[in-house]
């Protein structure tokens, strides 16, 4: 970004009278691809540049959005006039020390620069491969890549450059026999490297092999069972079950969290870590920079059983009187910052997945993630394929199933975390209608006693 923009946009903020005002400027490019059944059903490139105003008088927000650079003042004025309009009290943000910095992208094979056609053929073989397997009924593919630039400025002084390239890819086959259907999905992800998403013909066999073999798999009967969860489907219940629960905004306006989700309190074993961490270099969820100018770092939500944190802005720092973690993040420049995870994940134990099951008489493995819904403490998940492990072994192939519980209980029946932490890409956040926000989750292999499955 030129020195002349940022003089314009310093010079904005400092001629208007406000507690606190920032300006984010975006510049976006991307690819989209998507195949329903064998036919290509979308493919795009777009580009867009915009912006946003956000401001702070006497507790109350105001915030602004364009897609052009003119007139750069008035915004900050308009926004400092909506602030003026609902502030009622003492603007409150914890004070962070102000950064100029400009941060490179980490990109390995970027996926801008991969010609569009070659990634057409890419994912006609994939989609090949799939149609290619009996029984299967139809397919999907959608393929994403793009680059997003932003440039922060605050009145504090703070003037941030900071760019990331993101690849996506989500596929799908749906096997049916008569009135029996069954579908495997496989969703994966990337800070910046096309080179993921080049090598993946032996799993999309694999997936479609296996949507044609649950058609003949056994249903579970439902009940209790120890249940050992795999990486994916362990890291999608950190993210989904507990994470959200950790953002300081849902806390705050929540009377029944506050009491709940109190500090220094146990909810787990001495083995049981939540952590979450933008500061991880090469994943999805990680930045050098928040978009409230607050510096990444690593934050122990629950450690060694106990909740020791969760996750702020600067303004729900303040209010509850903690320190801010650098999660405000915005989808784009459309959408003001709000408190959202980054990489959240389990941290590894010391058991081998053998010595885990290895006790087991007669329990499930669950893998991969289907979908699944949560609402306070309550949490269902559907797992994306499913395993009975008998006298320490794992068996027969099972319909996928259903994961049911309250969090807090599930978190105290974590009896044994595995060493094998993996990180999973593929997904993305959604929250106050900004969707889908790149993040990771993961975990090793977990056991939980006393869960609650049925068959899906």
């Amino acid at each position: 970004m030129s020195e002349e923009l940022r003089d314009i946009i310093t010079d904005a903020i400092k001629s208007h009278n406000a507690d606190y005002v920032e300006v984010r400027v975006e510049e976006n490019e991307a690819t989209h691809l998507r195949y329903r059944g064998r036919e290509l059903e979308e493919i795009a490139t777009s580009t867009a540049r915009g912006g946003n105003v956000r401001a702070l008088v006497n507790g109350g927000w105001g915030f602004v959005s364009f897609n052009t650079l003119g007139d750069l003042k008035k915004r900050v004025a308009l926004a400092v006039s909506h602030a003026r309009r609902v502030g009622s009290e003492k603007s409150v943000l914890a004070t962070v020390k102000a950064v100029v910095n400009v941060v490179e992208p980490l990109v390995k094979k970027d996926p801008l620069k991969v010609p569009l056609v070659v990634k057409k053929r890419l994912l006609d073989e994939y989609n090949e491969i799939i149609w290619s397997t009996p029984g299967i009924q139809t397919s999907s593919i959608a393929y994403g890549d793009g680059r997003r630039k932003v440039i922060f400025a605050s009145s504090e002084g703070s003037y941030i450059e900071q760019s990331k390239v993101d690849v996506t890819i989500h596929l799908g086959a749906l096997a049916r026999d008569g009135g029996n259907v069954q579908q495997v999905g496989l969703s994966l992800g990337s800070n910046g490297d096309f080179g993921l998403v080049e090598t993946l013909h032996p799993q999309v066999k694999d997936m479609s092999r296996r949507a044609v073999e649950l058609l003949k798999a056994p249903q579970l009967k439902g009940g209790e069972y120890t249940v050992v969860l795999d990486p994916v489907l362990a890291g999608v219940f950190a993210h989904e079950a507990f994470g959200h629960l950790s953002e300081a905004d849902f806390i705050y306006e929540n009377q029944r969290l506050r009491e709940t989700l109190v500090l220094g309190r146990r909810f787990g074993e001495r083995h049981l870590n939540i952590v979450d961490d933008a500061a991880l270099p090469g994943l999805r969820g990680s930045y050098e920079y928040d978009d409230e100018g607050v510096p990444s770092q690593k934050k122990y939500l629950i450690k060694d059983g106990v909740l020791v944190g969760r996750l702020h802005s600067r303004e729900t720092a303040a209010k509850m009187g903690e320190t801010p973690t650098g999660n405000a993040r915005a989808l784009d420049y459309r959408f003001p910052p709000i408190v959202r995870m980054t990489n959240t994940f389990i941290e590894q134990g010391d058991l081998s997945f053998d010595d885990m099951i290895s006790d087991i008489k007669e329990g499930v493995y669950a893998k991969n993630w289907y979908g699944g819904m949560t609402s306070m403490e309550m949490f269902t998940f559907s797992a994306g394929e499913a395993y009975m492990i008998r006298n320490g072994r794992v068996e027969e192939l099972l319909r996928p199933v259903v994961l049911s519980g309250n969090v807090f209980v599930t978190l105290e029946n974590i009896e044994a975390v595995g060493n094998d932490l993996e990180m999973n890409q593929g997904g993305g956040c959604g929250k106050g209608g900004q969707s889908p926000l790149p993040v990771s989750s993961g975990s090793p292999h977990i056991r939980i006693r006393k869960c609650l499955v049925g068959g899906a």
